[in-house]
């Protein structure tokens, strides 16, 4: 092990052998990173305390003992655990927003992350006529951080289901100062928002289907189930949002569902539904949106 330090002196020997063992272990990357080599750059810089996006200014720059060693233990745990990146790190990034991150929150990931640096255009036309917007299943509370910076009037609603969720929630709030602007609630879905209604709703809900959570890589299975599993055809959720949302939307309010690969079993679902499909630079037909008017009335 010795031996091995000592051999590998600068931070392009380390990513190097980095990106060798982690595709010698298949690990999977779906965090965040998409290769071995985006996935061991990341992990390197983090460790080492330097800009994770300036990897070219220090390559070749020789590591000492105690920065050697370190690498070694993280890349060494990343492959035994098969953690999530985000994990290991304690940090997810949606665009240029970075978000606390660990086991008690899915790892922020989500085709919305997009549409909101957008403001939601064009669907939302006047982004500071938002005064009322809802993020259920908010999970790290990232889509209702990205929300209140869209929608500079508007004051956010941040639902989930898990306590310990909201908890990261509240931290990431606060590192964004944003107390004032998002409320935090702990509620299944709508059931203590009240009489509370909305200019806009998103969510990126539980919507794995039981086959696919029978075949989830390792890495997955370290995030909450319960932000995962939807179900045998993984619409349990979005069939009850579709069900409560229409008395929770102001009159031409909008609903945005995220729901993944699950295109197709949603239409077969809702052949009743006037679905518009949201397509991103990430991702076609990932989101579906409806007009208050258009869901039905219960």
């Amino acid at each position: 092990m010795q031996q091995l330090i000592d051999e590998l002196q600068t931070l392009r020997d380390w990513l190097r052998f980095a990106v060798s063992r982690f595709n010698e272990a298949g690990l999977f990357y779906g965090h965040g990173c998409a290769s071995a080599y985006d996935e061991a750059a990341t992990l390197l810089l983090h460790t080492l305390h330097l800009p994770h996006d300036r990897l070219e200014p220090f390559i070749d720059a020789r590591l000492t003992q105690p920065e050697r060693l370190a690498l070694l233990n993280i890349i060494q745990l990343r492959i035994t655990k098969r953690l999530p990146l985000p994990y290991l790190t304690q940090e997810a990034w949606l665009g240029d927003f970075r978000f606390y991150v660990d086991k008690r929150v899915i790892v922020p990931r989500s085709y919305f992350a997009e549409l909101l640096e957008e403001s939601f255009a064009p669907w939302v036309e006047a982004p500071e006529e938002i005064t009322d917007a809802l993020d259920l299943c908010t999970g790290s509370g990232c889509l209702a951080i990205l929300m209140a910076h869209a929608f500079p009037n508007a004051r956010v609603d941040a639902v989930d289901l898990s306590p310990q969720a909201l908890e990261v929630a509240r931290r990431n709030v606060a590192d964004y100062a944003l107390e004032t602007r998002i409320n935090l609630v702990e509620s299944d879905l709508f059931g203590r928002l009240g009489k509370r209604r909305y200019d806009l709703i998103v969510s990126n809900p539980p919507y794995v289907t039981t086959t696919a959570m029978a075949a989830l890589p390792p890495e997955y299975r370290h995030e909450p189930q319960l932000a995962l599993a939807a179900g045998e055809d993984g619409l349990d959720i979005v069939r009850r949002i579709l069900r409560e949302a229409k008395k929770h939307l102001k009159p031409q309010g909008l609903l945005a569902v995220e729901v993944g690969h699950n295109r197709d079993i949603v239409e077969q679902a809702f052949p009743q539904l006037p679905l518009t499909w949201l397509d991103t630079t990430s991702g076609e037909g990932k989101i579906f949106m409806l007009l208050r008017e258009q869901l039905p009335a219960k």
